[in-house]
Parts: structure tokens; sequence; C-alpha cells
């Protein structure tokens, strides 16, 4: 079961002016579950969104990255499919891709331009068009601002709990309000960590300001998570500004407003990221792989990383097994090539595991016995070598992540 993660109720997921969403049960894989997701924008949204680095990236990515750069953000709905990843398909799933934009665009009388499509599921199987193009209608005649629970159910795959936050805050004297919904639950490993996330905000907010703000709070947030190691060939998330809410336009990314809307949209995307990692696939323990004191952020990154794709301390937390050498074996294949083991400390939650190159003099397993019991646990890793640090969330392997996987087409 997820690791302290429930759904959330469809009340606290507030609707933001000038968003629309509708769902279908089209059946693309599974029969009678929603799989469809259509998101309406009213005009004049603002839409940026950051990808997959997966080379093998599906078709529906690099339509979305060619119709961002071809309307500068002026972008009036999108489309989700689950099921299908529309991955692997080569020309006949770009063509797919395409005609997906085009059947939405006729429904909601837009540009094909202006449509932006998403899959998720399994790979290498060509997209059942047929189904497809039947549950657009659905999904259109469903549209209302209200449907945010069941459009995070609507995106789920091996997901156990939709995810969903919404925050406000007050900007200029005007409300604001920002809701996100994500789905993922293994092949997550930034970049970006198979993962989709939406965030939809009523701020005006220029093009520029607003991709600058995806960069930051991606950074932060799905970046910053590990299931499996495994980067999909699908992930995308994609923040619209609609502009409803009447503040005065946020250009300036030194601007106070900037800032206020910043911190509230990284926010809530880090609320989704680590809801991924505590609903990982099998996951039973939330981990959280905290570097300090390196030398900079990028060598923080390879540690924590290092220890949160490490199976052996991944399995040894599943059972809370206190086999913590482990830690440190990974500490030491990082590839920080001039790092002084002697000089660093690894701490489990508050206890001093280890110094001076080994084991510390004042702890006995007991003391790690007992945090390895915890649901959620902090790995902290002092490295003496500077001022930097990372922050990486993950999780356990269980015997249900080999489960899971292994049925995963069937």
């Amino acid at each position: 079961m997820p690791v302290n993660l429930v759904a959330p109720e469809a009340h606290s997921l507030l609707p933001v002016p000038g968003v629309a969403l509708g769902i279908a049960k089209a059946n693309i894989r599974k029969p009678d579950r929603k799989d469809m997701l259509v998101i309406s924008l009213a005009e004049g949204t603002r839409v940026a969104g950051v990808f997959t680095t997966n080379r093998f990236c599906a078709a529906p990515v690099t339509v979305c990255k060619a119709h961002l750069s071809k309307t500068d953000g002026d972008i009036r709905a999108l489309v989700v499919n689950t099921g299908n990843a529309n991955a692997g398909t080569g020309v006949a799933g770009l063509e797919k891709a395409y005609a997906t934009c085009s059947e939405l665009a006729r429904l909601l009388q837009l540009s094909p331009e202006q449509v932006l499509p998403f899959s998720t599921g399994v790979i290498l199987e060509p997209l059942p068009m047929d189904r497809l193009l039947a549950g657009l209608p659905q999904c259109v005649a469903d549209l209302g601002n209200s449907n945010w629970l069941d459009a995070a159910e609507a995106i789920m795959t091996t997901d156990i709990v939709p995810k969903g936050v919404s925050r406000q805050i007050t900007l200029d004297g005007k409300v604001v309000t920002v809701t996100g919904i994500s789905k993922g639950s293994g092949m997550i490993h930034p970049n970006m960590a198979t993962m989709l996330g939406y965030v939809a905000t009523d701020a005006a907010i220029s093009q520029g300001a607003l991709q600058a703000l995806v960069d930051h709070a991606v950074n932060r947030s799905f970046n910053c998570i590990t299931v499996d190691g495994d980067t999909s060939t699908n992930d995308s998330f994609i923040v619209m500004a609609t502009g409803k809410a009447g503040n005065a336009e946020i250009v300036e990314v030194a601007s106070a407003a900037f800032q206020q809307l910043q911190d509230a949209i990284t926010e809530v995307a880090v609320e989704l990221a680590q809801a991924i990692v505590r609903d990982g696939e099998g996951a039973t323990k939330f981990m959280t792989i905290q570097i300090e004191s390196g030398k900079d952020v990028d060598e923080c990154r390879k540690v924590a990383y290092a220890i949160a794709h490490s199976p052996l301390v991944k399995t040894a937390f599943f059972a809370s097994d206190p086999n913590l050498g482990r830690i440190l074996a990974a500490i030491g294949y990082a590839g920080v090539d001039d790092l002084d083991v002697n000089a660093m400390q690894l701490y489990l939650g508050d206890v001093l595991v280890a110094e001076h190159g080994g084991r510390a003099a004042s702890y006995v397993e007991e003391q790690g016995a007992a945090v390895m019991q915890e649901a959620e646990i902090t790995v902290r890793v002092v490295l003496n070598r500077g001022q930097a640090s990372a922050t990486v969330w993950t999780c356990d392997f269980s015997y249900d992540y080999v489960r899971i996987n292994a049925d995963y087409r069937s």
C-alpha cells in the first residue's frame, strides 16, 4: 500500500477559472475504467512544459514539443490517454498523435497546433485509434471545471492512489488558485522522473516567465525523485496559466509576485512528486536521501542517486535490516573521485552510523534497527567538502515491485 498517502477529497481540488476537464472510459487497454482525459483551456492561456530526455521519446512528446514551439505556448487543449504509451511506434505513432490533435481540434474548433497529446502505458504497441477517437466526444461532453479528481483517476496506470493538490495565494489583492494532478508509480527517474504532471493556475504571467518558473519547479520536485532508476519515454510536466485571476501580468522573474507564484507552484509540484514515490510500485518505505556539505550540487546529487538507486540498499530498507554498509558502498561508487571517506559522516535518522572511515564508536545496531522499522526514513550524508546540498526522495523495493512489473501486460 502507498506510504502515508491517501486519495484527495474531490472538494479539496479547487477549480481553476479558464480550465475545464472531461474524462471518458474508452477501453484503450482495459474495460470499464477511466482512461482518457481532455483539458480545455480558455483563450489567452499560456502553457509551458518540460519533457523526458529519453532518446526513444514517445510520439506524443515529439508532437508536444513541436506544437509548443510553433504556437509559442498558445495552447487551448490537452488530451491524455492511458493504457498505451504510443512509444516505439515509429512514423505510424507520430501520425496517430497528429491525428488525435486534429480530431480534438475539430471538436473544439481549434487549430491542431493548439492541442497537446499525451500517452502513458505499454511501450512498443500500436495506439488503438478507433477507441481513442471514439472517446474524444465523450470527454468533450463531460467538460466541467470541477472534474479534477476524475482527471487524476483517468491518468493512472499502475498507481494505486490518484494524486492531486491545490493551493491559493494572493497577488495584487487577487486570489490566485493553483491545482495540479500527477501520475506515476514505476519507471520513475529523472530526467524526468512513467510520469505525467499537470498544474494549472489562473495567474497572469508572460510566456518567458512561465517557462522559467516551470524549469525551477521541476528541478526541485519531479527531477528529485526516483523509484527504480528507469527514465520513461513519455515523462511530461506541463503548467497552464489562464490569466483569469485579474492580477497584473507577471513579466519580471526578479519580482516579488513571480517569486510568490513560483513558490506556490513549486510547493504543489513537490507534493505531487513525493506522492509518486509514496505510491511507488510495491513501496512500503518513503526515504529522504539528504546530502550536505558537498563541493557542488552535482556531486551531491551523484551521491544521493547512488544510494537511492541501489537495489541492495532498497531491499535492505524493505526488510528493515540495518545492513548499512550497503549505503557506504553506494557512496563510494557514486563517482566523486576525490572523496575523502574519512572526513564524511553517515546518519540514519538522527543516529550517527559512520565516521572516520568506519563504524561510529557510539553506534549500536539496535539503534539502526529501530529507525528502519519506521515508514518514513531519512538518510543523511555529510561530505564535509563545501556548502552545497541536495535532496532526493525514493522508496524501497518489495516483493510486490517484482510482481507488479512481471504482470504489467497481463
